[in-house]
């Protein structure tokens, strides 16, 4: 049986995801059946990163990206009892300046990363929980400014990783935010 090829819903590269493909078991009469389903995100999302006490930001589902990367400003890396943690703050909406979430994390580890415009940058990164579809996991999360970008996180295909599908034609699968007062 192939892997199934997924595309980036922002480059042309494709790669081979075939360590995602649901096993199947064959019936006695010779057709297939699924054993299990894999959930399908869209190539845009609304997630809650419930470790930060953000309880929704708009993500951009990236199988081209390695790593996860979230928008923080003033981000600073200051010593603890417990070893060093990161202290920023979350601007979860897109051209907005509110709300701003302050927040500490433990700093997991400090990683070069290669930008979309080609330059290396060395980043926090911190471990935490995101939430998508009533489904609670733990990825890795590089903190750098993506003011200019289309999207405050990008959530990239190590987060995505032997869990999901990513449908690039589609958006929102887990559903729309829903906007107070309304």
């Amino acid at each position: 049986m192939h892997p199934m090829l997924l595309q980036s819903a922002c480059r042309a590269k494709r790669f081979w995801v075939s360590d995602i493909e649901p096993t199947r078991r064959v019936n006695r009469d010779g057709a297939s059946s699924m054993n299990r389903q894999i959930p399908t995100l869209g190539w845009r999302e609304w997630i809650a990163l419930p470790d930060l006490n953000v309880e929704a930001i708009k993500v951009k589902v990236d199988t081209g990206a390695r790593s996860s990367a979230l928008h923080a400003e003033n981000v600073e890396v200051v010593s603890g009892r417990h070893g060093p943690r990161v202290k920023f703050q979350v601007l979860p909406l897109q051209k907005s300046r509110e709300p701003c979430i302050a927040c500490v994390a433990k700093l997991h580890d400090e990683r070069w990363v290669k930008s979309s415009n080609g330059k290396r940058e060395l980043r926090p990164v911190i471990r935490t929980d995101v939430r998508w579809g009533g489904v609670l996991w733990e990825i890795d999360l590089t903190l750098t400014s993506r003011d200019l970008m289309g999207f405050r996180m990008l959530l990239g295909r190590e987060a995505v990783r032997k869990r999901y599908l990513v449908d690039p034609g589609r958006s929102f699968l887990g559903g729309r935010r829903k906007r107070k007062g309304g």
